[in-house]
């Protein structure tokens, strides 16, 4: 705070604004009775409602849902992703990889894929395309 003029203040003005001590705190005009907001005078006591008995739900029957069935061959049971660069050579690279993996893997069956465009860092980043596939 070197912008602070120490020169305008005295101590004389701070003892002036602040009450040290108790005495000076009894000549203030402050109430220190209850607040009344309108709701009944002070010496009025509160009524007091019993409590209610708290309501106990009956038991029911437990709800019962049919079990899902997976056969075996609907379950994902592996991912394999694939990725190539964003041309042409590239891509019917990934043509030929997909088909040689799915031709010397014949028991397995394709459950679903995802295709996405997105940056693999090499020796640069590139565009790529990502497939994933899960069977």
């Amino acid at each position: 705070m070197d912008n602070l003029d120490s020169s305008k203040f005295s101590d004389e003005d701070n003892d002036a604004l602040i009450p040290l001590n108790e005495d000076d705190l009894s000549s203030a005009n402050v109430s220190h009775s209850p607040l009344n907001l309108g709701g009944g005078s002070v010496a009025e006591a509160p009524k007091v409602m019993p409590a209610a008995k708290p309501v106990i739900p009956k038991p029911s029957a437990p709800v019962t849902r049919p079990a899902e069935k997976l056969a075996a061959a609907e379950r994902i049971s592996g991912v394999k992703t694939f990725f190539a660069k964003l041309h042409v050579g590239a891509i019917e690279f990934l043509d030929e990889q997909i088909t040689n993996w799915l031709k010397s893997n014949p028991g397995i069956t394709v459950k679903q894929t995802n295709t996405v465009v997105g940056e693999i860092q090499g020796k640069k980043t590139e565009p790529n395309i990502i497939i994933t596939m899960w069977y």
